[in-house]
């Protein structure tokens, strides 16, 4: 079982060689990836801190493994009925709507927003912006192409999202997934059409490392299931990074695990699900 010092020489090593710091990462989460790793390439620690010194590409596929990239079409459907009846209907007078997926990994969320918005006819008024520290999942999410099998579940999830008004169940709306999305059964594939890949600009960016670079102010943040896998200090800064690119009363959008506490909550009314920027 991996110690915390092995954490801690890891995380040194890492720092040492490159421009990550993984060293605000939960340490629990972190050390359950390391231990993955090493049960993966059949290595000791030693012989993983060796080689990450050693070569930089390996250096780069460890750091793809650490970061987690765990997501679904429309996962929890409730938030995205809430996303569609009470978010998206307070910002639709808006001329522009900026979003940021910060931690968008393969992109199915990206996707989710994105019909929701085409179904509410305001896609035209929005930007979009998708981040993720992982340049892999990032050109996953721009090609928008999943395996089907995997991804045939969640055609409940969009069902449950698009098609029904929890507030008025007797208002159900007749659409298609295949709107959306070309199914080839025989590839075993699914793919976003065109006119949803169009509309993403996709950018490598680190939460943990970098400050504010954005000269807008964004209205929707999401950043679901990402704050879980960092200790308290760091939630707090991304937390305080966010408010300062949030417009005033902007909607951050966490997983549904996730909450701010302390300080940070001052900046923020929690109204349902969301956390508005006061």
């Amino acid at each position: 079982m991996i110690k915390l010092d092995d954490i801690i020489n890891f995380n040194n090593a890492v720092k040492e060689v490159s421009s990550y710091n993984l060293s605000d990462y939960s340490k629990k989460s972190l050390g359950r990836r390391i231990e993955k790793i090493l049960s993966d390439y059949k290595m000791t620690i030693d012989s993983l801190i060796k080689k990450i010194k050693l070569d930089s590409n390996f250096l780069e596929k460890i750091i793809k493994n650490i970061t987690v990239n765990t997501t679904e079409l429309f996962r929890d459907p409730k938030i995205w009925q809430s996303v569609k009846y009470r978010v998206l209907r307070k910002l639709k007078n808006k001329d522009t709507i900026n979003i940021w997926h910060a931690g968008c990994s393969t992109g199915q969320e990206i996707y989710s927003m994105l019909i929701i918005l085409h179904e509410l006819g305001i896609a035209n008024k929005a930007n979009i912006l998708a981040t993720d520290i992982n340049t892999d999942v990032i050109e996953i999410a721009k090609k928008g192409e999943y395996i089907y099998k995997f991804n045939i579940e969640y055609i409940e999830n969009f069902k449950q999202a698009i098609q029904v008004n929890p507030y008025n169940y007797e208002d159900k709306i007749d659409v298609s997934f295949t709107k959306y999305f070309e199914i080839d059964r025989v590839k075993n594939l699914m793919t976003a059409k065109p006119f949803l890949k169009n509309k993403v600009v996709f950018k490598k960016y680190d939460l943990v490392k970098q400050d504010n670079i954005f000269a807008e102010k964004f209205d929707i943040i999401f950043c679901r299931n990402v704050l879980i896998y960092f200790n308290a200090k760091l939630q707090k800064r991304v937390v305080n990074m966010f408010a300062d690119v949030l417009s005033k009363k902007g909607f951050l959008i966490l997983g549904i695990h996730e909450s701010i506490f302390g300080a940070e909550a001052l900046k923020y009314i929690k109204h349902g699900e969301f956390y508005i920027r006061r």
